[in-house]
């Protein structure tokens, strides 16, 4: 699976996909991550990549070239199943989103930054709007980082352990339940006993019952 980021700060997403699972992902070759300077596609002297908004008001507004362009080569050299922009006006990310995106293919997502990109990019290139939450960042990276992040470790052989993904919150609309490790004993609070009996079956009776008793009191609208 491929994903090409396009940034005019591509130096914020150096550290996020250079560790842990992101960076074991892409030395297994089972994703691969391009990040794209968006200055690099400006025809400007000074690779400006923004201007004045019609109408007025604060803020610069990102121009319509730089991003076509790079669009344009990328859809040239292959197939891509989504053109995501990361925006706080667009569906709100959550599993069920980032569990669609892992079977996809090639997906390029844009970064915006200032007051935003211009709305023609919106209309002719982007396939989907994706926010991680009601608030404003000072732009798109490190959003693209958190849909990337939870897009890849869902892909089959990215996790040492596959079954781990499917065990996660939110997967069956439910948080996860409670987990312990050594020592069983600490400072007088002890490890559920169930846990230790071996007994697999009600193990997984009560992680399901402590799973649905989590999701009642801290996020009862999973139930509904």
């Amino acid at each position: 699976m491929r994903f090409d980021i396009i940034s005019v700060l591509p130096g914020l997403l150096e550290s996020p996909f250079a560790h842990s699972i992101l960076q074991r992902a892409q030395k297994k070759g089972v994703a691969e991550i391009v990040v794209h300077n968006l200055r690099d596609y400006s025809t400007g002297k000074q690779k400006s990549v923004d201007d004045y908004p019609y109408g007025g008001g604060s803020g610069m507004v990102m121009t319509i070239p730089p991003f076509a362009a790079c669009i344009e080569k990328l859809k040239s050299e292959r197939e891509y199943d989504e053109v995501i922009f990361m925006s706080p006006d667009g569906e709100t990310l959550n599993q069920k989103i980032a569990n669609q995106l892992s079977i996809k293919g090639n997906i390029i997502i844009l970064c915006g930054h200032y007051k935003g990109i211009d709305q023609r990019i919106r209309d002719v290139f982007v396939t989907r709007e994706i926010s991680i939450g009601d608030y404003v960042l000072s732009g798109g990276e490190l959003p693209a980082a958190v849909l990337v992040d939870a897009v890849v470790r869902l892909i089959p052989g990215v996790l040492s352990d596959e079954t781990s993904a499917l065990s996660d919150s939110f997967q069956n609309d439910l948080l996860d339940a409670p987990v312990y490790t050594r020592p069983a004993d600490w400072n007088g609070h002890k490890v559920p006993d169930i846990l230790l009996s071996g007994d697999t079956p009600k193990v997984e009776q009560w992680r399901f019952e402590q799973a649905i008793e989590r999701t009642k009191q801290r996020r009862p609208d999973l139930l509904e």
